[in-house]
């Protein structure tokens, strides 16, 4: 640890990031009500939002939205820095703080491309690694600036016990590094309850945040977090709860009505798994609601050991609630969206005038095509454009696709040797 690592340091949710204050122009986007709009951007925020062809660019930029469904940007309340992009590693993964660091930063500028302008990641304290990895995490944040919002979550080994000393004075000393939020795997400590009483205790010294793994697979125990957690603030998030899905349905609603009545709120992972717990699946998120619990999805592990296929897609675990889950489009986007906004503290966006400029376009016209096909998309953050993905299928020529939707011939020569070029669609 550097010599200066102790130090405070600058606030977690990139307040002293000055927003865009020049304007930008989103033109002709169409709303999940079916409206088709223009959207003002100046300083950050939402400005405007008139009838299409209804508001001008000004002095600022402009950006042609036609084609385009315009969403609240999505957020990652649920993700791994530390060990992000390792899968492929040959040999042991290093922690090395250079490569946490690139691995961090490449992981979270590939989720910003998909739609999360704001991250939580979760980095591993203690062992081997001491503050190390969260060392890196934290320069990745201060360098992905203006760009993307990235929080560390502190996770310590053990914390109970005379092993436990150690993790719980160097989870005192990962807050004042930097870390925003405190968390752990209960599950993994011999004393759980002790703990989730740990990580409370500290929590409430700092007036932080409190983002537990655990399975979920244990009434008594999920009946103990939710009367310790019940009325902390700035409150208490747990996941990925995929046991909760197979308790008897009694017990399973017993501890939903618990963690609502205590205000706890639960992110599951649709696309799999993470490091923190051994049970795959999703918790019961019809279920949870229905309770009243908060719910909000993440991504969990991204191609590391744990899920070495895991994308890190927002939208991808937003078809997945609406796919094998049941929920309807819109709240199952809204589970990564204004769900996962709310699990992570941050302010609500809206596009409506005044509201935070964090925003998507996707390509399509309705939600559940959005969910479906979410290929092209344009991402801003702070009221300007940080990624844009851009997708073009090509098809050879063929009777069968003559009517195919936002079809067009390609405007330059096929190379020597090439199929030939049919209808091409922007997806």
């Amino acid at each position: 640890m550097s010599a200066d690592s102790k130090q405070p340091q600058p606030p977690e949710d990139g307040a002293a990031t000055t927003a865009d204050s020049t304007s930008l122009l989103l033109s002709h986007a169409r709303l999940t009500d079916g409206r088709n709009v223009d959207v003002r951007l100046v300083g950050g925020r939402i400005e405007a939002v008139g009838t299409a062809g209804s508001l001008s660019a000004g002095a600022g930029s402009r950006v042609d939205l036609a084609g385009y469904l315009l969403l609240p940007a999505a957020a990652e309340p649920h993700a791994h820095a530390d060990t992000a992009l390792s899968a492929d590693t040959p040999g042991p993964v290093s922690y090395a703080p250079e490569d946490v660091q690139r691995r961090a930063t490449e992981a979270a500028l590939l989720q910003l491309g998909h739609g999360a302008t704001a991250l939580r990641a979760h980095v591993r304290i203690g062992d081997v690694q001491g503050l190390g990895s969260l060392e890196a995490v934290l320069q990745a944040r201060r360098s992905l600036r203006g760009l993307a919002d990235l929080t560390a979550v502190a996770v310590p080994r053990l914390l109970t016990g005379v092993a436990g000393a150690d993790g719980l004075a160097m989870l005192r000393d990962a807050v004042k590094m930097g870390a925003g939020v405190v968390g752990g795997c209960p599950d993994l400590d011999p004393d759980p309850a002790g703990y989730v009483e740990a990580v409370l205790e500290v929590a409430a010294e700092h007036g932080c945040p409190v983002d537990l793994h655990t399975d979920g697979d244990d009434p008594a125990r999920l009946a103990r977090l939710a009367a310790m957690a019940g009325g902390l603030r700035p409150g208490v998030t747990i996941g990925p709860c995929a046991g909760l899905g197979r308790l008897p349905a009694d017990a399973a609603r017993r501890a939903a009505d618990q963690l609502a009545a205590a205000g706890v709120t639960v992110v599951c992972l649709p696309q799999g798994g993470c490091g923190g717990t051994e049970l795959r699946g999703a918790a019961p998120v019809r279920l949870l609601r229905a309770a009243g619990v908060r719910v909000a999805a993440g991504s969990g592990a991204l191609r590391d050991m744990a899920n070495p296929v895991g994308r890190g897609d927002p939208l991808e675990a937003a078809y997945l609630l609406a796919s094998l889950g049941g929920l309807p489009p819109q709240e199952a986007y809204a589970a990564v969206s204004a769900g996962a906004r709310a699990a992570m503290g941050l302010p609500e966006v809206r596009v409506e005038a005044g509201f935070p400029a964090e925003l998507l376009a996707v390509r399509g016209e309705r939600l559940a095509g959005v969910l479906s096909l979410a290929y092209s998309r344009i991402v801003v953050h702070r009221g300007r454009v940080v990624a844009r993905t851009s997708a073009v299928r090509e098809y050879c020529d063929s009777a069968a696709a003559l009517d195919l939707p936002r079809q067009a011939r390609p405007e330059r020569p096929p190379e020597p040797g090439s199929p030939p070029a049919g209808p091409v669609v922007r997806s």
